[in-house]
């Protein structure tokens, strides 16, 4: 089959579950001997398509800020949306799976997949509905409408989670969903060696407020009280780092948390996970956590926050692979604590739990799935 995938960013230049998600089913579908094509922002130098590990890397525009004052720009998702209508026009694919984010570049796959009778699949990774009007006030109005319209373009979609396969029939969308989860590769994550720089709690992502980290800081803030040595990394980058950096600096928290900015490689941030006790994500969206499963791979407990636009809570078990506490820092601290002193019997549990999501079995669901899409 030949497959297109589209979304504005692209692993490994941008670090985020989504790209991570297109470029694991991408890598592993191209072995298997299909044609996949990636088309996304140019981050790399040099020629606009590009061949990595079999896959075709699309660079249809030079790579823009994609957020403004910390949230998602409208005006880069319309240009994304505009230059990848070209170039995905160009030739027929057996299958367009457009991810649901930034919303624009679905219309742009939608007239696609018509001029070249192309199949569209869009994969939705959340859906927001009434979080619109939180995001954007009474503008939230146009994103909704917005959301409901890229909700019918397609005549198959995908979930990453049972949570937005629930959320889209909330939508009133009677067509076929299909859950297919995101998963990790439990051979690399094994073959990584941790890294020098030992702590007890570690958080990696995208700094941005719907992530929370600075409940974390304040957690940290407060766990100092019970163990004065505790220490924390925090990996990525954001709109919201300079904001964090100063709150630490507030709590005297210098010394305590160290801020590692964007690491170029994913091995890179498992070693730091892997040198660590406990993963946090006080992310109250998510749409899937790819994360949890990654730091639970490495034997770690996951501590995060009950949400009802968290997915990430369907990946824990309270006591067997993490916990899940309140939006609070108080009740985030307590929980952090229980999972350094249980994370040692929780080792066993933790990695057990990881294997239910392998990617090698997660590409073959989603070939199963493009199959049954072409046969229609």
């Amino acid at each position: 089959m030949k497959i297109a995938y589209v979304f504005d960013m692209v692993h490994p230049y941008i670090m985020g579950g989504v790209q991570k998600r297109i470029w694991e089913l991408a890598k592993r579908l191209a072995q298997k001997g299909h044609e996949i094509t990636i088309f996304g922002m140019k981050y790399w130098d040099g020629a606009e398509v590009i061949h990595k590990e079999g896959v075709r890397f699309w660079g249809v525009c030079p790579a823009k800020e994609l957020y403004v004052n910390g949230r998602r720009s409208i005006s880069k998702a319309i240009y994304f949306a505009w230059r990848v209508l070209l170039p995905l026009s160009k030739e027929r694919f057996d299958v367009i799976d457009c991810q649901n984010m930034p919303y624009f570049p679905c219309f742009s796959a939608k007239l696609a997949s018509l001029i070249t009778k192309s199949p569209l699949v869009i994969t939705w990774h959340e859906v927001w509905d009434s979080y619109w009007f939180e995001y954007l006030g009474k503008r939230g109005l146009f994103g909704k409408l917005v959301e409901k319209l890229t909700a019918g373009l397609a005549c198959e979609a995908i979930a990453v989670s049972a949570m937005t396969e629930g959320q889209l029939r909330g939508l009133g969308i009677e067509k076929n969903i299909r859950v297919i989860p995101n998963g990790i590769y439990l051979e690399d994550i094994e073959k990584v060696v941790l890294n020098d720089r030992n702590s007890d709690i570690v958080f990696a992502g995208r700094l941005i407020k719907e992530k929370n980290v600075d409940l974390l800081i304040k957690a940290v803030s407060l766990l100092k009280k019970e163990i004065p040595n505790v220490n924390c990394v925090i990996i990525g980058d954001g709109p919201e780092r300079l904001a964090l950096q100063r709150l630490a600096s507030d709590l005297k928290l210098k010394d305590t948390i160290q801020f590692t900015g964007f690491l170029e490689s994913d091995d890179e941030v498992i070693s730091y996970i892997k040198a660590s006790k406990v993963f946090v994500l006080p992310s109250t969206r998510e749409g899937f956590g790819i994360v949890v499963l990654e730091a639970n791979a490495c034997g770690l407990p996951v501590v995060t926050v009950r949400h009802p636009r968290n997915a990430a809570t369907e990946l824990i078990t309270n006591g067997e692979n993490g916990y899940i506490c309140e939006l609070s820092e108080k009740d985030m601290a307590k929980k952090i604590l229980i999972a350094l002193n249980n994370k040692e019997n929780m080792k066993h549990s933790c990695r057990k739990y990881s294997k239910r999501y392998d990617w090698d079995e997660i590409a073959c669901e989603a070939e199963a799935f493009y199959e049954e899409t072409l046969a229609k």
